[in-house]
């Protein structure tokens, strides 16, 4: 969502990122989301990722983050009704802190930000996307503020270490396993897991360590409800994320060769080895989603 509405010209800087659209010009967003469903999207994510005080302020957080989370499901969920029906929205619920920094989450203040996303959101979506979670802990309070307001279904998604997974184990970016944070959320209660908001080549030893976690739990027959438990992926573009303790100094920089035809050929990798949902974070746009709805149907 970020990198699209930059692309068309929405307001767009740091700290507020994404949100700065939702606040300044929100038809941009709706546009976004119109772009994307256009494009063969079957599900769209609400725009507030950046809708908390570490992108937008403390003051403004307090003032009018509940109106900003209401807004962000308004939009998308409108989106999803000019298509038809068809369209899912997703409710994001982000990294209440900073994205990629396990060690700055605090469980004692994260319930009290999301409790305002989660009740903004809630009217307006399907399930909850727990998206850019770095470690378990993030995603685990994160579940619990979910499930106090709401029944919805839940997708939990992580981001990988970039400089892991390509020769090596996946590993989040708190250092843990991928097994270890998916034993642990089949039993929360997630009916999705996924992996996002990293580089494409790390992707693929994430789901096929999902995978086998996923088949040891129960001979490959683990059920939330009565829908088995399935695997998502939704990569970025960005040039790898260096390993810092600094706060980000600048908006990172889209590959150049992530090409929508190079895209779809990871994503059919990552449908080989288990992954039965695909889409794109960070760099990737309406053509990339346009190329797997042609090549997927």
């Amino acid at each position: 969502m970020g990198r699209q509405l930059s692309r068309m010209g929405a307001p767009f800087r740091l700290p507020e990122w994404s949100a700065l659209a939702l606040i300044e010009a929100p038809q941009f967003v709706s546009a976004a989301h119109d772009a994307f469903i256009a494009a063969g999207a079957e599900v769209i994510t609400t725009n507030s990722y950046a809708v908390v005080p570490a992108r937008i302020g403390d003051a403004r957080f307090a003032a009018e983050g509940l109106r900003l989370a209401d807004l962000s499901g308004r939009l998308a969920r409108a989106a999803a009704d000019r298509a038809g029906g068809h369209v899912l929205v997703a409710g994001c619920l982000p990294p209440v802190f900073e994205s990629y920094r396990p060690e700055l989450f605090d469980a004692h203040e994260a319930p009290a930000i999301l409790d305002v996303l989660v009740a903004g959101l809630a009217p307006h979506v399907d399930f909850w996307l727990i998206e850019t979670q770095s470690s378990t802990a993030e995603s685990g309070v994160a579940m619990a503020a979910a499930l106090r307001r709401s029944s919805l279904p839940i997708w939990v998604s992580y981001t990988l270490r970039d400089e892991a997974g390509r020769q090596g184990p996946a590993q989040l970016r708190s250092g843990e396993s991928v097994e270890q944070a998916v034993a642990l959320d089949l039993g929360r209660g997630a009916q999705t897991i996924c992996f996002n908001c990293s580089q494409p080549e790390v992707m693929n030893a994430a789901v096929l360590a999902a995978a086998a976690t996923i088949t040891a739990a129960e001979n490959g027959a683990v059920r939330i409800g009565s829908s088995a438990v399935r695997i998502g992926v939704y990569a970025n573009a960005f040039t790898p994320e260096p390993v810092t303790r600094e706060p980000y100094a600048g908006i990172s920089e889209i590959r150049q060769d992530v090409s929508p035809e190079r895209y779809v050929q990871w994503a059919l990798e990552w449908v080989r080895s288990g992954a039965t949902i695909v889409g794109g974070c960070c760099g990737i746009g309406p053509e990339h989603i346009a190329a797997l709805r042609a090549r997927m149907g």
